[in-house]
Parts: structure tokens; C-alpha cells; sequence
């Protein structure tokens, strides 16, 4: 095994409220200034800007994977990872008509912007993303391996949008074998919280909105390879 620094929770500009800095070449080039390994991105309910994204790293030495945010009908959001850009895509297919016929705001959300792999304009979405999706999170995990990928809760120690604000409780039924967790050092203080850390896997990214927020080098797994494959043998 080796160490690989990761970021696994990273939005374009493709999210509400992602800035418009956070372009497929911008995150990239920030990845590769903070020297991580392996990163993924995972817009809210979409994965329109992975094909982009993907094709500017290829030859960087940086492994990107396609991802999404997902928010399950009970607002919880997960995070979903995938092996390849086509089952993303077509995961994205499956999310898209499961969204509410709801048009975004550009003046309060941002343009919802889909680019190339030269960060030029390929398209806005129309539906508003923030919003949750008919998929209850019981059948989520399940949903997301015929797509070939795997998913785990998103920031569980967050006040709004997470498995335990929401839930109150991480169900059993959907056996998640990783959590979350976007500050372990205040969750697991003075021993609080150490049956999560017993009974999952923990990892800790950056929910990355703008540019500066990437994580640095500092969140560290240990992988057999710097893929998919790799990462599923630890988290899935």
C-alpha cells in the first residue's frame, strides 16, 4: 500500500453557489499546486462537468474520479463515486428525472455552468440542483452499485444536510461502510462519537465551493493503486 492525499468532495462551477472560479482547469491546476494524489468532483445532483474535468487531467499525473453529490428525498446528502465517465453519466441520466421540475435562479444560485475541457461555455442546467431528488436513501446504495460505483454520507457532523441532523441515526439497512466527517478532530474530541470511527472507514475532504478551499496535503489513505479500484478495496 501507499499513502495517496485525496480531496473526494469538490464542486464546479456546475453547483449552486459554486464560485465561477471553479472551472475543470482551475481545479485541476489547484489539485496539482497542493500535490494530491487522487480527487474527485461531485456536483450537487449532477455530473455534467466530469467529462470535462477528466479530459483536462489526462497526462497530469493526478487520478480524478467521476462523482456526484446527491441529495436523497430525506435532504441528506451523499457523496457517490464511480469507476468510469460513462457510469456517471449515465447515473446523472437516472438523477435528472428525479429532480423537481424546478427552473434555477441564476440571480440567487449562479448559472449552473457546463463547460469543456478548455473551460469554455457547453450549456447552463436548467433545473435547479440544490434541490432534493425523489431517492430515498435506503435505496440508494444499492442504486448506485448497478451503476458500478459506491456512496457514503456526506459531512455527517454538519448541523443541516447530513445523515445524523436529518436521520438522527445512520440506518442500518443501507450497510455504508465509509462516513464523512468534515471536522474528526472536533467530532471524536474527548472520545466522543468512537463507534463511528470503529465501525467505518472516516474520510475527511473539502466540500470545496471556491478554489482556495481544496484541501491541502494533509488527508492521507492508504491504497493498493491510485483508482477506483483501489479506493472501493477501502470505502465500498
Amino acid at each position: 500500500m501507499r499513502p495517496v492525499f485525496y480531496d473526494l468532495h469538490i464542486h464546479s462551477c456546475l453547483s449552486p453557489c459554486g464560485d465561477m472560479d471553479m472551472t475543470p482547469n482551475n481545479i485541476l491546476n489547484m489539485a496539482l499546486l497542493k500535490e494530491l494524489d487522487l480527487i474527485a468532483l461531485t456536483d450537487h445532483n449532477s455530473s455534467k462537468n466530469c467529462p470535462a474535468l477528466l479530459r483536462a487531467a489526462e497526462g497530469s499525473g493526478l487520478t480524478v474520479l467521476p462523482g456526484m453529490e446527491l441529495t436523497t428525498a430525506e435532504e441528506v446528502h451523499v457523496v457517490c463515486l464511480f469507476p468510469a465517465l460513462e457510469n456517471a453519466m449515465d447515473f446523472d441520466g437516472y438523477v435528472h428525472e428525479r429532480l423537481p421540475d424546478i427552473d434555477n435562479v441564476p440571480e440567487i444560485f449562479g448559472p449552473q455552468q457546463i463547460l469543456d475541457w478548455r473551460d469554455e461555455p457547453a450549456g447552463l442546467e436548467q433545473k435547479l440542483l440544490i434541490n432534493a431528488t425523489t431517492i430515498e436513501i435506503s435505496d440508494l446504495p444499492a442504486l448506485v452499485r448497478g451503476y458500478g460505483g459506491f456512496c457514503y454520507p456526506a459531512h455527517i457532523d454538519r448541523a443541516s444536510n447530513s445523515v445524523l441532523s436529518n436521520l438522527g441515526f445512520i440506518p442500518p439497512e443501507c450497510a455504508f461502510r465509509a462516513l464523512e466527517v468534515a471536522n474528526p478532530e472536533a467530532f471524536f474530541a474527548d472520545g466522543r462519537n468512537q463507534a463511528y470511527k470503529e465501525g467505518y472507514a472516516i474520510v475527511t475532504s473539502s466540500d470545496a465551493h471556491y478554489l482556495e478551499n481544496l484541501s491541502e496535503r494533509e488527508h492521507c489513505i492508504h491504497l493498493d493503486t491510485v483508482d477506483f479500484e483501489g479506493l472501493a478495496k477501502r470505502l465500498a
